[in-house]
C-alpha cells in the first residue's frame, strides 16, 4: 500500500492526553476545513489510516464516528467516508417571499433552487381538511377547522424539506388552493387573488436534533440536524391566513437575512 501524500495528515502526539481516536479526528477535520479533502472527495481508506498513524481498525472508526456526528462526512456502504457538500441553497428571507415572485408564477422554493442551479420537485402531497392542532388553531385566530397541505420538497432527487400549510377554511375551502396543484405562484398567488393582499411574514426558527420519522423522511445522515421554521402569513386588514409548519435539512440551507441598521 503506498503511504498518503506527504503534509496531507500529520502525525500522532504520544505525549497528548487527547485520545488518539480524537487526535486522528481533529487532524481530518483540519484537512477538510483547509480544502486539502473538497467537498464530495473521499477520505483516506480505514487501511490507509491504519498505516499511516499505526493504530486498529477499530479506532479510526471511532475517528470517522466523531466526524460523522459533526456532519462533516458521510459514509456509503461499500464505498468508503466522503466529505459533505455545504448547504447548496440560500434562503434570502428578504426576497424569498417578493410579490414579483409570484406574479412571475414562481414559488419561493422554484425561486430559491434556480438561485441554486437545482432541479427542484414536490412530492409526497396530501390536502386534507382537518381539526387544528391547539398551537395552529391560536395561531389563525382560534379557527376549529384548517385546510392542511403537506408535502415534501426535492432538490436534484434528494429531499431537503417538508412542510405542512394550514389555512382557515373560510380562505380554502372550494378554491384552487384546495386542489393539489394551486397553480402558478402557489397557494400565496392564490391568497392575493382571493382578496387576501399578503402584508409581512412572521418566522420562528430553531435549530434541533430530527426525530425517527424526520430521519427517514429527509433521508438524513448521522449527526445533521433540522432547522424547524413555524411562518404565518398576514394579509394588509392584519388576519393570519396561513401558518406554514417547515422542518428542514441543516446542512442543505443556508439561512440568509438583511436587518435594517435603524
Amino acid at each position: 500500500m503506498s503511504p498518503l501524500p506527504s503534509g496531507l495528515l500529520g502525525d500522532l502526539d504520544p505525549t497528548s492526553d487527547r485520545a488518539v481516536f480524537r487526535q486522528i479526528a481533529d487532524q481530518l477535520r483540519e484537512a477538510i476545513d483547509r480544502g486539502r479533502f473538497r467537498e464530495g472527495e473521499k477520505l483516506p481508506s480505514e487501511a490507509e489510516l491504519v498505516d499511516h498513524y499505526g493504530v486498529s481498525r477499530m479506532t479510526v472508526r471511532n475517528s470517522f464516528s466523531i466526524l460523522q456526528g459533526e456532519g462533516l462526512v458521510h459514509a456509503e456502504h461499500g464505498k468508503g467516508v466522503f466529505v459533505r457538500p455545504r448547504p447548496p441553497v440560500r434562503r434570502l428571507a428578504s426576497d424569498r417571499f417578493a410579490r414579483r415572485h409570484r406574479e412571475q408564477g414562481k414559488s419561493a422554493f422554484i425561486v430559491e433552487a434556480d438561485a441554486a442551479g437545482s432541479h427542484p420537485k414536490v412530492d409526497s402531497l396530501e390536502v386534507k381538511e382537518e381539526k387544528p392542532s391547539q398551537d395552529i388553531s391560536t395561531r389563525l385566530g382560534s379557527v376549529r377547522r384548517v385546510l392542511a397541505r403537506r408535502r415534501r420538497y426535492l432538490l436534484d432527487g434528494r429531499p431537503v424539506e417538508f412542510a405542512t400549510s394550514y389555512l382557515p377554511l373560510d380562505i380554502a375551502r372550494g378554491t384552487p388552493i384546495a386542489e393539489p396543484n394551486p397553480g402558478p405562484g402557489g397557494i400565496y398567488a392564490r391568497l392575493e387573488e382571493l382578496g387576501h393582499r399578503l402584508d409581512h411574514f412572521e418566522e420562528e426558527i430553531r435549530a434541533r436534533m430530527p426525530s425517527p420519522a424526520e430521519v427517514k423522511t429527509l433521508h438524513l445522515a448521522s449527526g445533521v440536524p433540522v432547522i424547524h421554521l413555524i411562518r404565518t402569513a398576514f394579509d394588509t386588514g392584519g388576519r393570519a391566513v396561513e401558518v406554514c409548519d417547515t422542518v428542514m435539512a441543516a446542512d442543505a440551507y443556508v439561512l440568509s437575512y438583511q436587518l435594517p441598521a435603524t
